[in-house]
């Protein structure tokens, strides 16, 4: 086994998360990106798989070309650990635009400052000044 990778699976909007995920954490880029092309399964242009970094932890994504009943779910979030209350803020204002905030920043218990929010791309975050 060399490697196991999380895989994101999105309904179109796969490029655009990773672009709107990489110009937002540093260390992070998109390493490649196969799309479908001509008489293929999915819509020509679309990502049939990629890669990309987060804080130099690697992802994989599609544009299934299936449409299924489900999506993303909460119960599995990409947590981030922020050094400045500047960057949590930043990093949940953004995140949050267009999406759903689950646990509004705040002070709890088990942190400083703590924020939980599922993305307008249906992506999980929790996002943690420690």
């Amino acid at each position: 086994m060399n490697n196991v990778t999380p895989f994101l699976m999105f309904q179109g909007q796969a490029e655009e998360a990773m672009n709107e995920y990489t110009s937002l954490i540093e260390d992070s880029k998109i390493i490649s990106i196969i799309r479908y092309g001509p008489n293929e399964a999915g819509a020509e242009g679309s990502v049939k798989q990629a890669v990309f970094t987060l804080k130099n932890r690697e992802f994989m994504c599609i544009d299934s070309h299936v449409k299924h009943e489900f999506t993303f779910t909460p119960s599995f979030s990409l947590f981030v650990d922020c050094d400045t209350e500047e960057e949590i803020n930043r990093l949940f204002a953004h995140l949050s635009e267009g999406g759903q905030v689950l646990m509004p920043l705040g002070d709890y218990s088990f942190s400083k400052k703590f924020g939980w929010l599922v993305d307008k791309f249906g992506v999980s975050w929790q996002i943690n000044l420690p």
